[in-house]
């Protein structure tokens, strides 16, 4: 029986029904008629020999085979766009894809930028979010900036300057009652930690031993589940988060948070500009990688051969 797949118009025309939920705003969004947008959907519905849709005047909603075939369909999309753009931008040498983690994009990346782009507007960026602790860094983008020890095997990684772990909070926070004055003082506020699934715990045990009060118990947590939610949380005075030296200079500059204390962890962990042999020698790649290092200081943390 030969395999039967349904054409990317057609996925596309279903995708964008179902998430608007009309027919209508569909095709605004692909600049085509709405009669096209219904044709491709019965041309899949044909295909799969059941209804997508029901109809009822002029609502619509997914039927149960529709609401099924909407994930693995938006699925198949969104890898065929990532993957064309991929290959595109590979064939262009003036197009640098960067992936980089969130927190450090909007807190130090993006702010920079201005500055790349003055000094090498020949460049055009494309800016993905990376997963945090994805096993393979680098593989959709020219060059990574991901958080770690540096031990990426088979692939070339600088060091970000020196990264130190600290507690911060809001000023007000910090002046609140009889404040801040000691370690011992973070058991009467609420602690902002960061904490997911892929993250089982956060750096406050390490702190807390190297600030001499080891095991301190908090009387009140806010968990989050990413470090920008946890910063923004602490800038808004709800408690104290844990710092890194790179993502919370800034607003440490502009008197958005504070340091209570001046004991400061040394981290073997910190961010690094990752990417693999052969794109370091491209052009884009290697002038990007001067201007970051440049911007953010750091040093050669690994250039490893495959399987070493």
């Amino acid at each position: 029986m030969p395999t039967i797949l349904p054409s990317m118009s057609s996925l596309r025309a279903f995708e964008a029904a179902a998430r608007h939920l009309s027919f209508t705003r569909a095709a605004i969004e692909l600049n085509i008629t709405q009669g096209a947008i219904s044709q491709r959907i019965k041309t899949l519905e044909d295909l799969l020999g059941a209804q997508l849709f029901l109809r009822d005047g002029n609502a619509i909603s997914l039927t149960e085979t529709g609401q099924e075939y909407l994930e693995p369909a938006r699925a198949a999309i969104t890898e065929v766009l990532v993957a064309t753009d991929r290959a595109v931008g590979r064939q262009r040498g003036d197009v640098l894809t960067i992936g980089c983690l969130g927190t450090f994009a909007l807190k130090c990346l993006i702010p920079n930028l201005k500055d790349f782009r003055a000094r090498h507007p020949q460049i055009a960026l494309r800016l993905r979010t990376l997963i945090p602790h994805d096993p393979q860094p680098v593989q959709h983008f020219d060059i990574a900036i991901q958080y770690g020890l540096g031990d990426w095997p088979g692939l070339v990684s600088h060091r970000l300057g020196a990264e130190e772990i600290f507690p911060v909070c809001s000023p007000d926070l910090a002046a609140r009652g009889t404040g801040l004055r000691s370690p011992a003082d973070l058991a009467g506020v609420p602690i902002i930690r960061t904490a997911s699934p892929l993250i089982l715990r956060d750096d406050w045990p390490f702190w807390l031993e190297a600030a001499g009060v080891p095991g301190l118990a908090f009387t009140e947590e806010i968990n989050c589940d990413l470090l920008y939610p946890s910063y923004q949380a602490a800038i808004e005075g709800l408690g104290v988060a844990l710092g890194r030296t790179a993502v919370v200079a800034q607003d440490m500059k502009e008197g958005r948070l504070v340091e209570p204390f001046s004991i400061r962890l040394r981290s073997p962990v910190g961010y690094h500009v990752v990417t693999t042999p052969e794109r370091v020698r491209l052009e884009k790649v290697s002038t990007f990688m001067g201007w970051l290092l440049g911007r953010f200081g750091g040093t050669p943390s690994g250039e490893t051969a495959p399987g070493e």
